[in-house]
């Protein structure tokens, strides 16, 4: 690329999961690991739980994700509402239904001009490895849930029982994971309601986690015997996000994702 053009992006958020998005349709950004660590850092960057890349391939656009760390990750379902969001608004794709391609394969999303945006997640299911959680002294067993991305589904009986997650609970047995595991820490609530806490592979902690929520909707539905079809109303810190799960196991994730700044990144990426 042209060391001497400047590299905007945008910062938005899905219920507080927070993306820099970086428009480039003709795919001519590079960013490193590094870089893109250091534009997510929240003390010297622009802070965020990952950065998408958004490109356009044969006539249809890619959703490059990368976690906060610079990993690679498959998907993202607060991230690919928040890219939706990017492309409408700033008028590069009309309001409707479409599709965007990532790296756990082509998504649909109803995208309105305004409101809430419906993305079709692809299929949930559970996978037969029984796992462990441990953290702060607590262990619990557990659901090992594929959603295109790994996720370990544990259920509490109070949140307060988690504790702080300033450090990665322990996931066994580990070769289940083998790239690492999104961790998801579950209280069932009364109607199908679920408060969730998440714990990112390559990011930490975070307020909400899209491809979490469809987890954990298949979690909870096992753990209390419901039949597909079904529809979960989950609370993770950052706001409320709709579930459903057809009787084929695909799941459609509902919520907002809004657009709050612009940056300048070139600094961080020439």
């Amino acid at each position: 690329m042209n060391t001497t053009a400047k590299v905007m992006a945008t910062y938005g958020h899905g219920t507080e999961n927070d993306f820099v998005l970086v428009f480039d349709p003709d795919d001519k950004i590079v960013m490193t690991p590094s870089q893109v660590a250091a534009i997510c850092n929240r003390t010297t960057g622009i802070g965020s739980d990952g950065l998408i890349r958004i490109t356009k391939a044969d006539g249809r656009w890619f959703m490059d994700y990368r976690n906060a760390d610079g990993s690679l990750a498959e998907m993202c379902g607060n991230g690919i509402r928040v890219m939706a969001r990017y492309l409408v608004e700033r008028g590069f794709q009309k309001e409707g239904i479409f599709a965007i391609d990532t790296r756990a394969g082509l998504k649909h999303l109803r995208v309105p001009a305004i409101g809430d945006i419906t993305v079709n997640m692809g299929q949930v299911r559970q996978e037969e490895d029984e796992i462990t959680v441990s953290t702060n002294g607590s262990k619990w067993t557990g659901y090992n849930i594929d959603m295109g991305n790994p996720h370990a589904v544990v259920f509490v009986v109070s949140m307060d029982d988690v504790g702080e997650l300033d450090q990665a609970p322990v996931v066994e047995p580990k070769d289940a994971y083998p790239d690492g595991v999104n961790v998801e820490f579950v209280e069932l609530g009364k109607d199908h309601e679920l408060k969730m806490r998440v714990f990112e592979r390559g990011v930490g902690e975070t307020r909400s986690c899209g491809t979490g929520t469809c987890a954990v909707a298949l979690a909870a539905s096992i753990l209390v015997g419901t039949r597909l079809p079904t529809k979960w109303v989950i609370f993770p810190p950052g706001g409320r996000l709709e579930v459903e799960i057809d009787a084929h196991s695909n799941a459609t994730l509902t919520g907002p994702a809004v657009l709050l700044s612009e940056h300048d990144i070139s600094s961080f990426v020439q």
